[in-house]
């Protein structure tokens, strides 16, 4: 099978998971369950009370590669009820332990006992995000993330978003007065134009098309079946990415060293502890570049998901609309906090669509994973994708309904790992709060200019090959307000 990127299919409203897998991932699934002889992962140490985690390899070569990388919830779905929440498998060459399900989710992303590391990332992503903050452990990831919470204050925040607003107005109002547009393109130009103007203090543009692409080359680099650097290859795009972010990160070092301004960059290099801890150029270039790619991937997949879903859904497009034409003037974060339909709207997009559908992490030492013994140097794959689609935790979890997380419904609070979009534990998304202020600025601006539709019987094409992204770029029909 080649690199190429592989589509699933997945609709709105009432049916999210996929409804037809493409041919390449059928035929992976036949030949994963031809390969398919149970056997646990390794056995625990004599005299212990926990039990082997059970699964299988799989097809010879391949394991479960392409079910597992391009299955989605229902690939999951069906290895928890074969096996329960913990169990194994084989894919890109690796053991790999499944901790499905809110407890198991718990279990590891609280790390109570520091069994589990991030070096899990880096070997999907550590060539291209080195020394990322999501990549960084215990102490030293506890002190990066200190001094970075002061580029987070709320006053901070509230400059930030208070420029995010004026870019998404005055970019939004640019956008043809109807006819179709490919949502997911637009979005993603637009995400990094505000990233670049936010955390960048860039008003140019000029490297815009530069950047987008490094972005993209490292993003979808780390699920690579071909893990060499091979020219032409997907692994070797994403180390010529890296090298064009650490160059440009590190031109424009000096000048954000020498001169405090309004952005994210700049604070980075000029915060300080009370007890006077900085960031070397290293971390900064290092932070940067992940901060970056975070701040506008998740962003345009979490608003691509949303359009989407108030296409399909027009009662609840309307609803936040009304709210939305009630506001005049700049946003202001109070005036963000009223957009309460637009709050519901987002955490069942996210719920639906996690940006982040897995999140990956290494024993270091053994460690007992709900009663079983997973031994030191097996990699762990978190999957709250799986959770948010649990009907044990969701009433009718395939359909789209914003109420589940309103009063009195409150589904997410069933269990606190059951809606886990942004992780959790000491290594929950430190930008959570920007990123999701920004999808409701840039939601809220387009409510206000147009309706929108899609094309009647339309199916959402999720790529899952890396991150999420509509594989046909979210064809919208636009239709100016009158």
């Amino acid at each position: 099978m080649s690199e190429a990127s592989v589509s699933t299919t997945w609709k709105h409203p009432d049916k999210i998971r996929p409804a037809a897998l493409p041919g390449a991932v059928r035929v992976s699934t036949a030949l994963d369950r031809l390969g398919r002889r149970n056997r646990d992962l390794a056995p625990p140490p004599a005299g212990s009370s926990l039990k082997p985690v059970p699964g299988n390899k799989g097809f010879p070569l391949v394991g479960q590669t392409f079910s597992f990388m391009l299955g989605g919830p229902d690939f999951t779905r069906r290895v928890y009820d074969r096996y329960g929440p913990v169990s194994w498998i084989k894919s890109l060459g690796l053991d790999i332990c499944l901790a499905l399900g809110p407890d198991a989710t718990q279990s590891v992303l609280v790390n109570a006992d520091k069994a589990y590391s991030q070096s899990g990332w880096e070997w999907f992503i550590g060539p291209f995000f080195r020394r990322g903050l999501m990549l960084l452990d215990f102490d030293e990831h506890l002190l990066h993330r200190r001094i970075m919470q002061e580029a987070f204050t709320r006053p901070r925040l509230a400059g930030y978003l208070e420029r995010t607003d004026e870019l998404v107005a005055k970019d939004v109002a640019g956008w043809p007065e109807g006819g179709q547009m490919f949502a997911y393109p637009t979005l993603k130009r637009l995400s990094l134009d505000i990233a670049t103007h936010i955390f960048m203090g860039d008003t140019t543009g000029e490297d815009d098309a530069k950047l987008q692409t490094a972005f993209i080359d490292t993003v979808r680099a780390g699920t690579s079946v071909i893990r060499a650097d091979v020219p032409g290859l997907r692994w070797h795009r994403g180390l010529l990415g890296r090298r064009v972010l650490e160059d440009y990160f590190r031109a424009k070092l000096p000048a954000k060293r020498a001169t405090e301004t309004e952005d994210l960059f700049s604070a980075l290099c000029h915060v300080e502890t009370e007890t006077g801890e900085t960031f070397s150029d290293d971390d900064v270039v290092n932070h940067m570049i992940f901060l970056m790619m975070a701040a506008h991937d998740t962003s345009t997949i979490t608003t691509s998901a949303v359009l989407a879903a108030l296409a399909a859904n027009p009662e609840w497009q309307e609803r936040a609309r009304e709210q939305s034409l009630a506001l005049d003037g700049e946003l202001s974060l109070e005036d963000l906090d009223k957009l309460t339909v637009l709050d519901l709207v987002i955490k069942e997009s996210l719920r639906l669509t996690a940006p982040v559908p897995s999140m990956a992490r290494k024993a270091i030492k053994d460690a007992d994973l709900l009663g079983h013994h997973v031994p030191a140097g097996t990699f762990i794959s978190v999957s709250p994708w799986f959770s948010h689609y649990m009907p044990e935790l969701w009433t009718r979890p395939e359909a789209f309904d914003p109420e589940r997380f309103a009063e009195p419904r409150s589904e997410d609070k069933v269990h606190r790992y059951a809606w886990v979009p942004f992780g959790g534990g000491a290594h929950k998304c430190i930008g959570m709060y920007f990123g999701t202020q920004e999808v409701k600025i840039l939601v809220h601006h387009i409510l206000r200019r147009f309706r929108w539709t899609t094309p009647p019987g339309y199916v959402v094409p999720w790529d899952l090959l890396a991150l999420p992204m509509p594989a046909d770029g979210l064809p919208l029909e636009l239709h100016p307000l009158s």
